[in-house]
């Protein structure tokens, strides 16, 4: 049986780290999920298309790795995808704190595991709402982004 994981997020947009935690997850994981979530009650600087496009460009290489968006709680998609465990990066002590709650409750509801990947130190100041800050006020973004990037 395969073991698949998956890995959630918003991905808004999707950074050299996220790249790095899911090649990294590979040596683990006979499949990864990038399961893109809904989240109504927040504003996206890029749409849903584009983040699921961008993903499948960055991976098109990777058949082992499948680029989807779901909508409710992420441990419904995961079961709905056979997952045997959520990947989630950590870059410092206050994202592992967020993470150890969630990854408990997550337990607790179905028994999935979650594995704590932390970032590699050389993308560990690099976030999502860095990369959009930077791009809303017309900066270079491309160095916080995967090579093939599209965004």
């Amino acid at each position: 049986m395969d073991k698949v994981a998956i890995f959630p997020g918003s991905f808004d947009p999707f950074t050299i780290g996220h790249y790095d935690i899911v090649m990294r997850a590979l040596g683990l994981f006979d499949n990864i999920i990038i399961g893109i979530g809904k989240n109504h009650n927040k504003q996206s600087t890029f749409t849903l298309d584009e983040r699921i496009a961008n993903i499948q460009k960055i991976f098109a290489h990777e058949p082992r790795i499948q680029v989807t968006s779901y909508d409710g709680l992420t441990v419904d998609f995961a079961q709905s995808n056979h997952a045997t465990h959520i990947i989630r990066g950590v870059r410092s002590i206050i994202d592992f704190e967020y993470e150890r709650n969630i990854a408990d409750a997550n337990r607790q509801l179905c028994g999935i595991e979650t594995i704590l990947l932390y970032t590699s130190p050389e993308y560990a100041h690099i976030s999502s709402s860095l990369v959009r800050e930077l791009h809303a006020h017309g900066k270079d973004i491309t160095p916080f982004l995967p090579p093939v990037s599209n965004l």
